[in-house]
């Protein structure tokens, strides 16, 4: 629990110091999912979608979810 709460803090703290997604890893960016201010979503979706061959299977399960909700909140 502790590490997965340091995880999402540090996450956090990242985002807010930086917000070139490029340069975050795969990982960084899944943990970010729902947290990015809507200015930088597009950038950060995009970044998203251009690594999710390189993602593992259950990054895909999260990023899929996290696209159907989006899909379902713009109609």
């Amino acid at each position: 629990m502790r590490k997965i709460l340091f995880v999402c803090c540090f996450t956090l703290a990242f985002l807010w110091a930086k917000a070139d997604f490029s340069e975050m890893s795969t990982e960084e960016l899944i943990a970010l999912i729902g947290y990015v201010e809507q200015s930088k979503e597009e950038h950060f979706y995009k970044e998203l979608d251009r690594r999710i061959e390189q993602m593992s299977e259950a990054q895909k399960i999260l990023y899929e979810a996290d696209k159907q909700r989006r899909d379902h909140a713009q109609d």
